[in-house]
């Protein structure tokens, strides 16, 4: 897991952790614009498969939201497009707008500087050329949207905990419009991805194969059934079996570990009492 610093694409991340951990077999678990920091889920190696298991997981950002300017891109990348004099707005204004109409359960149209794809293309790439579409509205939880005031004028400390697929910048515009005016982002940073914080974030000039974390982390969101002899070599070989006999509850997926505690295979249910492999991962 990287620290990824401002500048660098995802994909630049990925590319230089190949050189840094001697394997071409790298991928990352959700893409972070390039002026953003933060946490950055890397898979290496056998790992790499599961990382469709993290793409749904919560994020937390902090960042800064800039009131009384729009720009092309929602954040500080952009070009501005509009000047609002918002000197008025208190900080009692900005929290009622984000309590009434930011927070739970709200639709969120994905802003033309993204990698979401219409008609094959992405959108990014349509906004290079000059052209906009128009975008669904999506459905996305902001679960805590906290702001407050800076010593700079006009500009609020964000903390935001939000379901996967949400747009922090989009956030920053809607409260501007909200408030009568615009806003966009600057300095956004993730400091979490589930359970993945910062804190065991590695600067990508530090990164080695020392800081390779289990495998079973990846999926340690998910419930975790345990077994041996016998059964770790059934699951071992991909087998379909009784959900009596892995202790399985509700439908999947599970972590199937040993009795090491190494992960052996992620289990969903299957037809009637069974479950069986979505993938088995080698202990070799």
């Amino acid at each position: 897991m990287v620290d990824k610093p401002a500048g660098w694409t995802s994909h630049d991340v990925v590319a230089k952790s190949r050189g840094l951990l001697g394997t071409r077999k790298v991928g990352h678990s959700g893409t972070l614009d390039p002026d953003a920091t933060g946490v950055l889920v890397l898979g290496v190696g056998k790992a790499t498969r599961l990382l469709r298991y993290l793409t749904a997981l919560g994020k937390t950002y902090e960042a800064e939201i800039v009131l009384g300017v729009e720009t092309t891109t929602l954040d500080a990348a952009g070009e501005v497009t509009a000047t609002h004099d918002m000197a008025g707005v208190a900080i009692e204004d900005a929290r009622r707008v984000v309590a009434e109409q930011l927070t739970g359960p709200i639709l969120q149209v994905p802003p033309m500087v993204s990698a979401l794809k219409v008609d094959g293309r992405r959108l990014h790439e349509l906004a290079r050329e000059g052209i906009e579409v128009e975008r669904d509205a999506r459905p996305v939880t902001i679960h805590r949207f906290e702001v407050e005031a800076t010593d700079e004028a006009g500009v609020l400390r964000a903390v935001v905990d939000c379901s996967s697929g949400t747009y922090v910048r989009s956030l920053a515009a809607d409260l501007g419009r909200a408030l009568g005016g615009g806003a966009h982002l600057r300095a956004l940073r993730r400091t979490a991805v589930g359970g993945f914080t910062l804190a065991d974030a590695v600067a990508l000039e530090a990164l080695g194969p020392d800081h390779l974390l289990p495998v079973a982390r990846a999926v340690g969101h998910l419930p975790t059934l345990r077994v041996g002899g016998d059964l770790a070599i059934a699951v071992g070989h991909g087998k379909v079996l009784d959900r009596a006999d892995l202790g399985a509850e509700g439908e999947g997926p599970w972590a199937v570990v040993d009795d090491d505690g190494t992960l052996r295979a992620v289990y969903q249910a299957h037809k009637g009492e069974t479950a069986k492999p979505e993938m088995v991962i080698p202990t070799a």
